[in-house]
């Protein structure tokens, strides 16, 4: 029987992805915190035999605001309400910190750990479900994030995570045209659909079903991932920080660990993801919480259950996949 794959990615955005919602002074020490964790983060994944994609935000690749400006897009979008323009914010901010908006420093450190992939998260954490957005300037932010990689760190980045998962058929399109092959999508479930805002009742289902089943099962067939122009990657399941006193958080990770079991005994994909940031909180306690759980998928992947893997080489594999697959069916048919 066909082993089932882990994909894990992660969204490393620091103050990029919030820029739209805090200020950056109260979160410097988060955001230090996270700074810390991702050398640990790094250090388990290679204990552990991990393979994974860390989608970037294009900025933290920068030094500072000098070489940030060299590679900012070229084209901007309209944005209706400007505080979701992240190079307007940044160019109209006086911030001079660099904590929270550069760290090239662990870009480095992530490729010189084995089985990693850097991957986009945009140049700017763009949003394309805001009013204003539009699929040429999406592109040249996407551009940005390929300059930057490739110019800095001979990468030609090739797997993007839409920020705040917002997607349609359209800005696929673009990422393709832009030289990316491969993109995380939402679950199927409605309260997983892409908006410019996520209502109460969508959170509440989304908490709710990381402790009980209230939507589709969360893996995946391996053969009938989506593959047109550029292959779309079903999100699983969403690692949520540990929460002091929480009577849920072991709940939480044994609802991982049992929908992991059953895609290995199904031969089906499971993708999880979470953002860095997620761990600026209680580093500690999260940093205990993930090794534990990397242990159960080594564990797996030891005794040939699971198989790790990047976005990328999953792309990658699924031509194998389905040949194999065509190919027990023939050889079944011919018993």
């Amino acid at each position: 029987m066909t082993a089932g794959r882990i994909i894990i990615s992660l969204d490393f955005e620091l103050h990029w992805g919030r820029f739209d919602k805090y200020g950056l002074a109260p979160y410097l020490e988060y955001y230090q915190n996270t700074l810390d964790a991702i050398p640990r983060i790094l250090a388990l994944f290679e204990e552990n035999g991990i393979h994974a994609t860390w989608a970037t935000v294009g900025s933290l690749m920068a030094e500072n605001r000098e070489e940030w400006e060299t590679f900012a897009p070229r084209k901007l979008p309209e944005f209706r309400r400007e505080k979701f323009a992240g190079v307007q914010w940044y160019r109209d901010s006086d911030i001079q910190a660099e904590l929270g908006l550069f760290a090239p420093h662990l870009v480095r450190q992530i490729l010189d750990t084995p089985f990693q992939e850097l991957g986009s998260h945009t140049y700017t954490h763009y949003y394309t479900a805001v009013e204003g957005a539009d699929t040429e300037s999406f592109g040249e932010e996407l551009l940005s994030s390929k300059r930057i990689a490739t110019d800095k760190f001979g990468v030609d980045l090739k797997s993007l995570v839409f920020p705040r998962n917002q997607y349609d058929g359209a800005y696929l399109k673009t990422a393709y045209e832009a030289g990316y092959e491969v993109a995380r999508i939402n679950p199927r479930d409605w309260f997983w659909k892409a908006s410019p805002t996520d209502s109460l009742l969508k959170r509440i289902f989304r908490t709710g079903d990381t402790l009980v089943p209230v939507g589709y099962r969360s893996s995946f067939d391996l053969t009938h991932t989506s593959t047109g122009e550029i292959v779309k990657i079903p999100a699983s399941r969403l690692l949520r920080p540990y929460r002091e006193n929480s009577i849920f958080n072991e709940k939480r990770i044994s609802r991982i660990k049992a929908e992991i079991d059953r895609a290995c005994a199904m031969g089906e994909a499971y993708h999880l993801w979470w953002h860095p940031h997620n761990f600026g909180h209680l580093p500690e306690e999260n940093i205990k919480v993930l090794g534990n759980l990397l242990n159960f998928v080594r564990n797996k992947i030891e005794s040939g259950q699971l198989v790790s893997q990047t976005m990328y080489e999953f792309a990658n594999s699924l031509d194998k996949i389905s040949s194999e697959s065509r190919e027990g069916a023939r050889f079944g048919a011919n018993k």
